[in-house]
């Protein structure tokens, strides 16, 4: 019997800044797909070696593997860069990868579009005659901006719509962004933006068998609630509208809260954060600094609700990570994941951005009884399993297929 030659598997190239730990295991399932020829293309190894980052105020290094399980290749430099900007890193060898000695790439992936390197990116796909997709968290309700930028951004977009096949769509807002931009009939393919959930899950679960060790190590009474807070300490990330929210709930404005609160992070605002909380005198508020990736889970354990009360939040993924946990969440109306994720009164709260009060009427209803927290951490985890590495998959391999006209088995 004759052999039927192996069928040539579909080249996708995806031009990225650096390695960024919330994509690594996304990328990791993509190599596993059998039809599918995954490369990605960094322009900087600063996140592998370590750097300083700003939002945190402090050194960070991943204790999480970055490179692992999946084809990768670190373009020439020309620009150096220990941080991204339109302009850092910069490379060369995107055209002659694309191009492949003879075996060219189908498919260009490029996370974002306004830097100069996603945009060499895109004018070498459209010099090979390669599809392109892109991928990005905008929204439309971000920054506003004056009528000049917004002549300028409509013209930018009118310029990059010739060079872009289609958008891969992480949730709602981001879905309405592309078609705005683009038009209603754009090809925008939905590739929600989501996390490891098994493993989150997992792990917080895991921690529950040392949760009274770490309850002890934090001084916490666990017949307690408590609050979180994980982020970065920036100012639009407003944790001072939690913690002043959370001093209303005090019954009398000196006694402190039945609830904990629990701060993890680090960043400019720390010093007048902590300043604020002095003045309580209260011992239930908790700053515990930087903690990376994988300790998040022993905090998602202890925790009855996690706040987001960010302003100009393009997603959260901490998010996915806390309802992949099963738990309670409140964000603001100014976090992009909201929509998708976010049902007001089912997998936690929403209030308007910058209403404390509102927020502290939504934790006394989130925290009303721990079986209220309870149901809405299990209804959100029911929720966080739409929003999967599988959903991931689906998307991609819909928008390659259409793209290129070929059938992925």
């Amino acid at each position: 019997m004759p052999l039927t030659p192996q069928r040539r598997r579909l080249k996708l190239a995806y031009l990225v800044s650096h390695p960024i730990q919330y994509q690594t295991p996304l990328l990791r399932r993509i190599a596993q797909e059998p039809d599918i020829d995954l490369t990605v293309l960094f322009g900087s190894d600063f996140s592998v070696r370590g750097y300083r980052d700003e939002g945190f105020g402090v050194d960070v290094k991943w204790d999480i593997p970055l490179l692992d399980g999946y084809q990768y290749k670190f373009l020439p430099v020309l620009r150096h860069a220990t941080s991204t900007s339109i302009t850092r890193p910069m490379n060369s060898g995107i055209y002659s990868h694309l191009r492949g000695g003879g075996d060219k790439t189908d498919v260009l992936w490029v996370h974002g579009y306004s830097t100069v390197n996603a945009l060499h990116g895109l004018l070498a796909a459209k010099a090979l005659g390669i599809p392109t997709l892109v991928r990005s968290d905008s929204t439309l309700t971000d920054r506003p901006r004056s009528l000049p930028r917004r002549i300028v951004k409509q013209a930018f977009f009118a310029g990059l719509r010739q060079f872009v096949s289609g958008a891969l769509s992480t949730g709602d807002r981001n879905d309405a962004y592309w078609r705005h931009h683009f038009g209603a009939n754009f090809p925008v393919f939905h590739m929600p933006y989501a996390v490891d959930n098994d493993f989150f899950a997992t792990q917080t679960m895991l921690a529950a068998t040392t949760r009274a060790e770490l309850q002890q190590e934090l001084g916490l009474d666990p017949t307690r609630p408590v609050i979180l807070f994980a982020s970065k300490l920036q100012t639009r990330k407003l944790c001072i509208d939690l913690l002043n929210a959370y001093i209303q709930l005090s019954p009398d404005g000196v006694t402190e809260p039945h609830p904990y609160l629990l701060i993890v992070g680090d960043g400019e605002e720390r010093a007048a954060l902590e300043a604020r909380a002095a003045e309580t005198r209260w011992q239930s508020i908790r700053f515990l600094g930087f903690r990376n990736q994988s300790e998040l889970p022993r905090f998602f354990d202890l925790c009855s609700v996690f706040v987001l009360p960010a302003r100009h939040e393009p997603w959260g993924l901490i998010v996915n990570e806390v309802m992949a946990a099963s738990r309670a969440v409140i964000v603001t109306d100014d976090v992009g994941c909201q929509e998708d994720l976010v049902h007001d009164g089912v997998t936690g709260g929403v209030y308007p951005v910058g209403n404390v009060n509102a927020l502290a009427e939504k934790l006394r209803a989130v925290l009303a009884s721990p079986a209220i927290a309870a149901e809405m951490g299990r209804r959100g985890f029911e929720r966080i399993q739409h929003y999967s590495f599988d959903e991931d998959i689906r998307g991609l391999r819909l928008a390659l297929s259409s793209l290129t006209g070929k059938a992925l088995s």
